[in-house]
């Protein structure tokens, strides 16, 4: 949810994902505002509504919230400083206990703001502070821009994911971009970017497909998921250095992006199965020329996809992930090629047999598990330690 007031009818859709039961609110600054909004203001049937506000780091090892979040049905993160929620929680038994709760018992997660910010596989830390697109398309480098993909929390169709918010105010589109460039330069990985204005929310569900509230026609208020542009050969950007303004232009068409209306019932939809499939957008190319942003009227993605049902089809999961151990199950199927590189692109050996990956004698750290096969190649991140 995209930062300003909260959307009635994806707050909605949210507690009816409870089926009943328990929600609980984790944020670091305000009240319990929520309690009564989501119990008895909305009008869905749910067990209870409990806020925590976690004051300081010492909060995580706090056995009563351990407990909660094992019980609930549903976990919902405030706005705030996203670097506060990541400082306190990340590597810690919230942050696992969470994820647990996510992949385990499918509990319903979602967040505004920096609740939002921090549902990636990769995020914006907010370490230094924030930092507009001016800023961040002069020097994608600025000390401000911190991209992370440290293990916090885990969806499996948010992996290669960086979300922004308040995407309308300010602009937040450049420094978005900016974000992707360093995730494919910093991680050699390529990410992609789900995006809301402010008072717009997108819901996904179980299967990955999105439906994007606001109040469009009455408000002028939109969606973005935005990707690489797989139709290009090289598709890297071709300046992406200190000190020096962006260039990713590749042709007027670095980026497709699907921008889409988000209305009170959420009738225009997104699937992130595949990232190509939508309903009531349009799409758009994205293009960054000396720190300037450009959008002009793009065409969807025609190229064969990495889509998650095709790669589940063919039975390609990866488990557990993470491991402490070091040792990953890769699901059986016909798969060409597996290439596994450390996070400086380096390659790294791995040993297999009878489908089972070893990286302990690699040491902890995060891995990109590259699987080739008959519909194209799916990069997966593999984390070892605990």
């Amino acid at each position: 949810m995209g930062g300003a007031s909260e959307h009635d009818n994806a707050m909605r859709w949210f507690l009816q994902q409870a089926n009943g039961g328990d929600v609980l609110v984790l944020r670091a600054t305000g009240s319990n505002g929520y309690n009564d909004y989501m119990l008895n203001q909305l009008g869905v049937n749910i067990n209870s509504v409990e806020t925590i506000v976690c004051h300081n780091a010492s909060a995580s090892q706090d056995t009563y919230i351990h407990e909660k979040i094992k019980q609930a049905e549903a976990i919902w993160f405030a706005g705030g400083d996203q670097w506060t929620y990541i400082s306190y929680w990340r590597d810690t038994p919230i942050d696992s206990l969470i994820n647990k709760a996510i992949n385990e018992r499918k509990t319903v997660v979602g967040g505004t703001s920096a609740g939002m910010a921090i549902l990636g596989g990769f995020y914006f830390s907010a370490q230094n502070g924030t930092v507009t697109s001016s800023t961040a398309l002069n020097n994608p480098f600025n000390a401000a821009v911190t991209v992370s993909n440290e293990p916090f929390l885990q969806n499996q169709f948010l992996g290669d994911v960086i979300t922004d918010t308040h995407y309308d105010n300010p602009d937040r589109r450049g420094r978005h971009v900016v974000f992707l460039s360093r995730i494919m330069n910093d991680y050699q990985a390529s990410g992609k970017g789900i995006a809301c204005e402010e008072y717009t929310a997108v819901c996904m569900d179980t299967l990955g497909f999105c439906k994007i509230y606001g109040e469009y026609p009455v408000y002028d208020e939109d969606i973005y998921f935005i990707q690489l542009n797989c139709e290009l050969t090289d598709g890297s950007p071709e300046s992406c250095t200190a000190s020096t303004p962006l260039t990713w232009n590749r042709g007027g068409s670095a980026l497709k992006v699907y921008r889409a209306k988000g209305t009170l019932s959420g009738t225009q939809t997104f699937d992130l199965s595949d990232w190509k499939t939508g309903t009531g957008g349009v799409w758009e190319h994205w293009y960054v020329d000396n720190g300037v942003l450009t959008v002009t009227a793009g065409t969807a993605p025609d190229c064969a996809t990495n889509s998650l049902e095709e790669f589940h089809d063919n039975d390609l999961t990866v488990y557990p992930n993470p491991s402490a151990s070091g040792v990953f199950q890769l699901g059986k199927g016909n798969y060409l090629d597996l290439v596994i590189t450390a996070i400086s692109g380096a390659s790294i050996s791995f040993d297999i047999k009878d489908n089972e990956i070893s990286l302990g004698r690699n040491g902890s750290g995060i891995y990109f598990l590259t699987v080739t096969t008959e519909f194209g190649a799916q990069t997966i991140k593999l984390v070892v330690g605990d």
